[in-house]
């Protein structure tokens, strides 16, 4: 008997021992982005950069345009304007604003108290679907504040930060530029950009019914895979003529129409397609983007002064929050400068650049006295989008961790921040 209490006086004293020295660990937060075993007990967010794409906007192209008369069906009847942001859009971006307050307020970024006007900042492109999406986003990480948009063009006018044109355009450059946008054309050059997008204009055109369109009818009407030209000019955005471009509207328009119309055989004009199918469609348009502004040369060029925009917010020593909004080729063209290894985004149609996307910067302060930066492509899926579903901690949008091989990241996958801004410096 007394061998059975010694025991049990010794199994309740190392149960207690556990107790208490789970009393005296650190409380671990909890987050929804991955990361390694008590990381929150080792880094505290200083400040957060956020490149955003704009949210739903109709197409570029209005009623009597190209779009018309390609297809016999009827588009979407839009909320906006062409090119600009959606009612859909808006409400979107609300929410993910909502969801930025939580996240933030997680990380105990400002304390628990609404920022001050020095610590944050909201600057847009002078276009109305980034200066929209930049409002509705306010209006849902902190409304009723006052916090202003910040443009600095007439509206309607590209902001030179956000304009994705080449400067310094002279022979040596034009070269490398077009011998770069031809090698992603593989052995066909040129002509491979538009025959690598067969098999996905095939299926656009069966959507587009586009033998039975207005413009079919006095001749058989394909999209043509053999003609891509491409301008590089001074002060310019690379621009493109030919089938792919055709092509990139009209994949565009029906993007966009599947974000917006929520019956699938609508959204289809009528054709039954998987997911699958989708993604094939909308390939055609970030082909597109990618052979215009993703190229060496060209992205480092038109990303310039982004990435500088970018450098300047993380140096900035009272500032908590930035968010700047622009355009796909904003985000594509920052990645691609910055050589960020491939991903593949399962739940997106668009895999590198989704709308309403957003590629955060994290600015951490260590316990060990040090400062360093995570890089992270914020997105809601495609189901989110289409469904409009309202996001939270608990039920958070899509992301995935951006990384730069060439960037050395200590155990914690985080980069040192001078190492960081010197990358910066002298891409």
């Amino acid at each position: 008997m007394m061998r059975k209490f010694r025991f049990l006086f010794v199994a309740l004293a190392f149960i207690a021992l556990a107790v208490s020295c789970n009393k005296n660990e650190p409380d671990v937060k909890p987050g929804w982005v991955e990361r390694t075993s008590g990381f929150s007990n080792r880094y505290a967010l200083d400040e957060m950069v956020v490149l955003s794409r704009h949210n739903i906007r109709s197409p570029l192209s209005g009623g009597g345009s190209v779009l018309a008369r390609i297809t016999p069906h009827s588009w979407f009847e839009w909320t906006s304007k062409p090119s600009e942001l959606s009612v859909k859009g808006g409400e979107l971006e609300v929410i993910m604003g909502s969801f930025f307050r939580e996240w933030v307020d997680q990380e105990n970024l400002f304390g628990g108290k609404q920022p001050a006007a020095n610590e944050t900042r909201f600057y847009s492109n002078s276009l109305q679907r980034t200066i929209a999406t930049t409002s509705n986003f306010i209006n849902g990480m902190y409304p009723a504040s006052g916090f202003k948009v910040e443009h600095h063009m007439t509206l309607g006018t590209m902001d030179p930060v956000f304009n994705p044109q080449t400067t310094g355009v002279d022979d040596a450059f034009q070269t490398l530029a077009l011998k770069e946008i031809a090698a992603m054309g593989g052995a066909d050059g040129f002509v491979g950009l538009g025959r690598k997008m067969a098999d996905n204009f095939a299926l656009l055109e069966q959507v587009l019914d586009i033998k039975d369109s207005p413009a079919a009818k006095n001749d058989t009407l394909a999209i043509a895979t053999d003609d891509v030209k491409i301008t590089i000019k001074d002060f310019a955005e690379p621009s493109m003529k030919g089938g792919l471009k055709m092509a990139c509207s009209a994949a565009d328009a029906l993007t966009l129409q599947y974000y917006e119309e929520t019956d699938d055989s609508k959204a289809a004009f009528g054709h039954n397609l998987s997911f699958s199918d989708w993604e094939k469609i909308t390939a055609i348009k970030e082909w597109y983007q990618e052979v215009l502004f993703t190229s060496p040369a060209v992205a480092k060029n038109v990303s310039a002064l982004m990435i500088n925009e970018i450098r300047s917010e993380l140096l900035l020593p009272n500032r908590k929050f930035a968010f700047l909004c622009g355009h796909d080729s904003n985000l594509g063209s920052v990645m691609a400068a910055l050589r960020c290894k491939e991903f593949n985004l399962t739940d997106a149609l668009e895999k590198s650049t989704p709308i309403g996307g957003k590629i955060i910067f994290e600015k951490w302060h260590g316990k060990d006295g040090k400062e360093y930066i995570d890089m992270l492509l914020v997105y809601a899926s495609a189901a989110q989008l289409r469904a409009k579903s309202q996001l939270s901690l608990s039920a958070p949008p899509s992301y995935v961790k951006l990384e730069i091989p060439a960037l050395a990241s200590n155990s914690d996958g985080l980069y040192r921040l001078d190492d960081f801004l010197s990358y910066l410096e002298n891409l």
